[in-house]
Parts: C-alpha cells; sequence; structure tokens
C-alpha cells in the first residue's frame, strides 16, 4: 500500500464502545445518519469528535458546511454517471452496494487524477484493506461502518503494520567467529507472491537476540536458474521477522502470512508468503559476535548450498551476498539486534538464556 500519502478513516457507528476505541486510536471523525444525531450530542460530552450529519446524500459538519457527497452505486453505469458530479466538497463517499460487481480497482480509477478524496464504506477490515490497497495506490480513505470493537482494534493493526513501510531497521556489524558443518536439519524456503532485488532477504536467526539478514536466491548463479521470489530461509525452529515487530518461527509461516523484507540498508517492507517448502537437507552453524571481547554470540543454521548467502556489512548501495559455502572466520555481515525474551512472538522483559 502507498503511504506516501496518508490515508483517511472515518467511523460509522451506533456503539458507544466503537466510538471509544477509535478515538483512543485517533480517529475521531463520525458519521451520524438523520435518526442518530443526538448520539453526536451525547458523545462530545466524553470525547473529542469531529461529527458529520448525513442529509439528501451530503455530509455537513457542525457549522453546516458541506464537506462531502454521498453516493450509493449498484452498477458500473451508476458510477460513470457519479464522476462528473462534484460540487464543492473537498471529499466523495462511495457506497458500492454489490463491490463484487462493481472491483474497487474500478472505483480507484474512476477517479484517478481528480483532486479529491474518495472514500469507500466498509463494513470489515478486509473490505478495507481492498479499498485502501486497490490498484497500489487505492482510495484516500475509507468509512469503517460497524458496530463491532474487533473491526477497529484490527483496522488499525493494519494500519501499524503499513506504516512501517519504506521505514528503516538499525542493523549491526557482525563477525563471523565460526563456521563449521553439522547435521542433517528440516530447512525451509520461503517463497513469496512478490519479486526480491538484490540486497533483499528475511532477518532470521536461532536466537530472537539477534536475527542476521540472509539473502533472497535472486542473484545469478551457475549452479541453479535465479529464483527472486524465494529465501532459503533456515531450520523449522529458527526465528524470522513478521510486521509489527514481532517474530515467528519459521515452521509457523504458510500460505497467506506476512512477512517482513529488508535490504543492505535496512529499509523494510512487507510481503506475503504464497508457499512453503520444508525438505531434510545438510546443515552449517553459523556463529557471529558483533563484539569479540563480549561473551554475547548470535548463530544461525543455514542449508550448505552455495545458493544461500548472508549480506556482508559493506556500506552503499552495492548488493552482494556471501554464499554459506564460501563463509569464513572474519568476514563480516548484518546482524539486526533485539530483546532476546519473546512471547507468542511478541517482545517481553524477561531474563531469558539461549544458547
Amino acid at each position: 500500500m502507498s503511504m506516501n500519502k496518508k490515508k483517511q478513516v472515518w467511523i460509522w457507528t451506533e456503539n458507544k464502545q466503537v466510538m471509544t476505541s477509535a478515538v483512543e486510536r485517533g480517529w475521531n471523525t463520525f458519521v451520524f445518519d438523520s435518526l442518530h444525531r443526538h448520539l453526536a450530542t451525547d458523545w462530545s460530552s466524553i470525547a473529542k469528535i469531529s461529527p458529520l450529519f448525513i442529509e439528501e446524500n451530503r455530509l455537513f459538519d457542525e457549522n453546516a458546511s458541506l464537506v462531502a457527497t454521498f453516493s450509493e452505486i449498484s452498477s458500473p453505469q451508476q458510477l460513470e454517471q457519479l464522476q462528473p458530479v462534484y460540487e464543492h466538497a473537498d471529499n466523495v463517499i462511495v457506497d458500492l452496494l454489490d463491490w463484487q460487481v462493481i472491483p474497487a480497482e474500478n472505483i480507484v480509477a474512476a477517479f484517478h487524477g481528480y483532486q479529491k478524496t474518495v472514500f469507500a464504506i466498509s463494513k470489515t477490515p478486509s473490505e478495507a484493506q481492498i479499498f485502501l490497497e486497490a490498484l497500489e495506490q487505492g482510495l484516500g480513505g475509507v468509512v469503517l461502518k460497524t458496530e463491532d470493537v474487533e473491526d477497529v482494534l484490527e483496522l488499525k493493526d493494519y494500519f501499524n503494520k503499513r506504516s512501517e513501510e519504506g521505514s528503516q531497521l538499525e542493523l549491526t556489524k557482525a563477525t563471523i567467529t565460526g563456521v563449521q558443518m553439522t547435521g542433517m536439519g528440516d530447512r525451509v524456503c520461503v517463497d513469496l507472491c512478490s519479486l526480491m532485488r538484490p540486497g533483499e532477504g528475511l532477518l532470521v536467526g536461532s536466537f530472537a537476540r539477534g536475527l542476521f539478514l540472509v539473502h533472497s536466491e535472486c542473484l545469478e548463479s551457475n549452479y541453479i536458474a535465479s529464483r527472486p521470489f524465494r529465501v532459503n530461509a533456515g531450520p523449522v525452529h529458527a526465528y524470522v521477522a513478521v510486521p509489527g515487530g514481532k517474530t515467528c518461527y519459521l515452521s509457523e509461516l504458510k500460505t497467506g502470512r506476512e512477512i517482513l523484507v529488508v535490504n543492505q540498508n535496512g529499509i523494510q517492507r512487507t510481503a506475503v508468503v504464497g508457499r512453503v517448502k520444508i525438505e531434510t537437507r545438510p546443515l552449517v552453524i553459523v556463529d557471529a559476535k558483533v563484539d569479540l571481547d563480549n561473551e554475547t554470540s548470535y548463530s544461525i543454521l543455514l542449508q550448505n548450498a552455495e545458493t544461500v548467502g548472508l549480506i556482508p556489512s559493506s556500506k552503499g548501495n552495492k548488493a552482494t551476498a556471501i554464499p554459506v559455502t564460501s563463509l569464513k572466520v572474519g568476514d563480516e555481515v548484518l546482524l539486526r539486534l533485539q530483546g532476546g525474551a519473546r512471547h507468542t512472538g511478541i517482545e517481553i522483559q524477561e531474563f531469558i538464556v539461549e544458547k
């Protein structure tokens, strides 16, 4: 989802708990129909809200100023007829009575290039996500029409994850202290629904306190064709970074799960897992330290294959990877340091020893 322009969320509800939950999460614009204007007065006494009132397919604020037009659309023909009707409102709200018939992409395309913020009525967080992401740019906002607090929480969680897009994680230089053949193990290949570029990979590690940046298979190889959608990530027990500052086990990944893709400069984005392949392969254990004088070490197991590599710590935009088959003591790679204690993938403050 493009986050270059901030997406807006308005709430349409009769539920006081939904209202307070939304306000607590920074959404304070509420839509009221003519039968529930009194709720705006009641709620304004307990929370600072911006009420909008529907009157004859238009929305007005408390000062009776026109804020938006409101249209119900049930056919492509109605959508075409709607486009020229803008009046003087800065916002356009559309209620797709059957959005499976009129795809969200059609709405985005219809209003592309117009200096209006277009909102779609969404009855679930998943509907909202479709409207916000259609044709990559999405609509300018959604009106979440719900009586369920969980819908507000889920939509806010979605926004929190998307706000991480393009932000920079701090990566640390670590020095390899050991590379050793070990036995066989069940390793996980993670195939994504999007392509990775040179310098991108997944954050993986045996210990949650430090995750290695494992490169994708997008680089050309003499041994096998490039697979820019794949990361040969490590054994089933390893941690992998997912959106929201969380981790999960590689064994927990499955089709449809979101995962964090990071490049050599720490720029992160979210991708969707398309497939996970678990196969028994020979493994190599790699140990590293950030401070050679400190006892704290970091570890990862990887398949012993030329196509599996770690991203080196060389600065700049040059994207390379050190194959695990060429990795040696003294090489410097990138590591993501974080708290070691985890509960269901969430970082917690707790004493823990991992070795």
